[in-house]
This record gives structure tokens, C-alpha cells and sequence, in this order.
């Protein structure tokens, strides 16, 4: 097995064919001038160890020291060996609250950047386990299905906001709903679902759909994201604040951290409550209670060893480099004697 490390390098490669075209027409341009200046029979005489061989020899050899050059930058690597990897975990799946409150800047830079935040530290922290990520606020979505491409969570992770979903709320039941489709296998003993929300404006009996997916194996950890005190929900353009959100009687709308919803839904379903403030301790919390579960192996495959070959082509351009500058355009002594062209000596 092989792979390319930098296949843009390939482009390289379109320099033989200019040089093939400079040298020809390099090569018409010398013959040309050399007609002016004396004929065949006479230039022969004037220039008798001039070679025809060697500066096309020149030329394949150039050729070559860039292709090397390019396959050395593309840096092939050889497959050496065949590791079967065995990988044991739970299946993660994070619920994020998308709601116009998470704006608020009670905790900075704001609810949603600090919850997001939150979560790829928790990915950074984790090993073989599985993850998927659900975004709610007045109905729950899927943003990313259960998967070990943790690079690829975290990217779709940082495109979520609050202008997602267009109808406002905290449709918290819609959430644990939607995460109980995204256990897939029926042989996983330990399922998680983290919900990281200010627990404002939730919908529906919250309780009563914990203790459901309780019964059903999953485990709900809620992470709060905000302050008792709460803060001004800032109504931005273009990241610039026009105004704070205000209610029917024009007065400022203030939302805090509803802490008690959060620890309600935890304890429903057999979870925790974490406060969000702190990413460390909650990184360190999660971790705690990932390792004391028992690991399912769900996944194992085929890892191929690669190993470095750019070396082979870079020496290989050095040598033959340095071939082109050795390589004079007179004729080789025993070459000459060989006579490949059946030249005829010059009286």
C-alpha cells in the first residue's frame, strides 16, 4: 500500500515539456545561426569534437532530476506493516441549545462560544469512544451523525449559531427524542447524552422524556451554561450590537440560568448536574465519569504503517543534477571511437 502526502506538488512536472520546447527551440535557433556563419562541411572542421549526442543526454537528464524532484516533494509513502486496532468506548452524543438566549454575554465570550468551547475540549479529551452532536432550540435538529472522525464533529461543531433554527424555544424533549435515534447499537451497555443549555424556556414534560431514555439505557448529563444572575440577550448585525431584546411591555428581557431544570432532567436519568463555568473542571468531570464505565469494543481495523520514500527521489535529483553539470557537450574519447553515428573523420 501507498499514499501521496502533497499530490499538489505533481504540477512540478509540467516543467519538462517547457524545457522540452526551450530546447528545441534552442536547438533550431543554433542551427540556424550556424548556417549563416559556414556550411555543414566547414563548421564540422571548425568545431570536430563538437558532440550531437550529449546535449539531448543533457536535456533527458534535467528531465529527469525534476520529475524526481516532484515525486520528492509529493513525498510517496510505502505501507511497512499491518496493526489490527482495537477500538473500546461509549457512545457520546452532545445535545447544544441553539435558542436566542445562549447570545447572552453573562459568561464570556457568550453562552453558545462558551458551550462550544465546552464540548471540543471534551472531544480533545476523549480516545476511542464514539460522538454525535444534535442542535436544538424550538425543534431539535441533527447536526452530526454518530462517528469516531473527530476532526470532522469539531468542524461542523464551529458553524453552529443561534440563526439555525427559526422557531424560538428550548425544545429540550425534542433533543432527547432525537438522541435516542443515533444509538445504533443494540450491544452498547453505556450511552450518554450531554445537554449543554441555560435550561431557559424549556417545552414539554421534561421529566416524564428523561426518565423514558432512563428506561432505555441512555444516561443524561446536563451541562449549565450562564448565570443566576443572567444577562441581556444583544441583538447583533453583523457583529455589531443595535439593540437588547425587549419583552411586549418594551422592557428589557433578562435571561438567567435555569439550573433547576437542568439538574431535574440529570437526575431523572440517572445523570449529573455540571456547572459550565469552569472548562477545566468540566473537561476533568466528564473524563471522571467516562472512565468509571464499562468500554464496549465496537470497532476494530486495519492500520497501515507508512514510511517516508521522499529521500530516494531527492537523491536521486542531486545526482542527477550534478550528472548534468560533469556532462560536457564535447565528445567522450571512447564514444568516439564507437562511432554511434558512422561519422566520417574530418581531413
Amino acid at each position: 500500500m501507498y499514499q501521496l502526502e502533497q499530490p499538489i506538488y505533481f504540477y512540478v512536472l509540467f516543467a519538462i515539456p517547457v524545457i522540452l520546447v526551450l530546447f528545441i527551440g534552442v536547438l533550431l535557433w543554433r542551427k540556424n545561426v550556424q548556417r549563416k556563419f559556414a556550411d555543414t562541411s566547414l563548421f564540422s572542421k571548425l568545431a570536430p569534437n563538437k558532440s550531437v549526442f550529449k546535449p539531448i543526454l543533457k536535456v533527458v537528464v534535467l528531465c529527469l532530476a525534476v520529475a524526481c524532484l516532484s515525486f520528492g516533494l509529493v513525498n510517496p509513502k510505502i505501507g511497512t506493516k499491518l496493526e489490527t486496532v482495537k477500538r473500546e468506548g461509549v457512545d457520546l452524543v452532545f445535545a447544544l441549545d441553539v435558542s436566542k438566549s445562549m447570545v447572552a454575554e453573562d459568561i464570556a465570550p457568550n453562552r453558545i462560544e462558551k458551550s462550544k468551547q465546552l464540548i471540543t475540549q471534551i472531544i480533545n479529551s476523549l480516545a476511542g469512544d464514539r460522538i454525535g452532536i444534535i442542535g436544538y432550540a424550538g425543534s431539535a435538529f441533527p447536526q452530526v451523525p454518530i462517528t469516531t472522525d473527530f476532526s470532522s464533529a469539531k468542524l461542523f461543531l464551529n458553524s453552529m449559531n443561534t440563526d439555525m433554527v427559526s422557531s424560538q424555544g428550548t425544545a429540550i424533549t425534542e433533543a432527547i427524542q432525537l438522541a435516542e435515534t443515533y444509538y445504533d447499537d443494540e450491544n452498547q451497555v453505556n450511552r450518554v447524552l450531554i445537554i449543554i443549555s441555560d435550561g431557559e424556556d424549556h417545552e414539554g414534560n421534561v421529566a416524564e422524556m428523561a426518565e423514558a431514555a432512563a428506561e432505555k439505557g441512555i444516561k443524561i448529563y446536563t451541562i449549565g451554561v450562564g448565570t443566576l444572575a443572567g444577562g441581556p440577550i444583544p441583538i447583533k448585525r453583523n457583529g455589531v450590537l443595535q439593540y437588547y431584546k425587549r419583552d411586549q411591555n418594551n422592557e428589557q428581557v433578562i435571561t438567567r440560568l435555569g439550573e433547576e431544570t437542568l439538574k431535574e432532567i440529570a437526575e431523572e436519568a440517572n445523570g449529573e448536574y455540571i456547572d459550565g463555568t469552569n472548562t477545566k473542571e468540566v473537561v476533568e468531570t466528564v473524563k471522571a465519569i467516562l472512565s468509571g464505565m464499562n468500554k464496549k469494543e465496537f470497532e476494530a481495523k486495519q492500520f497501515t504503517d507508512f514510511k517516508d520514500q521522499f529521500q530516494w527521489f531527492l537523491g536521486g535529483a542531486l545526482f542527477l543534477l550534478l550528472l548534468d553539470v560533469f556532462l560536457l557537450e564535447r565528445k567522450t574519447a571512447w564514444v568516439q571511437k564507437l562511432n554511434l553515428f558512422n561519422e566520417k573523420e574530418i581531413e
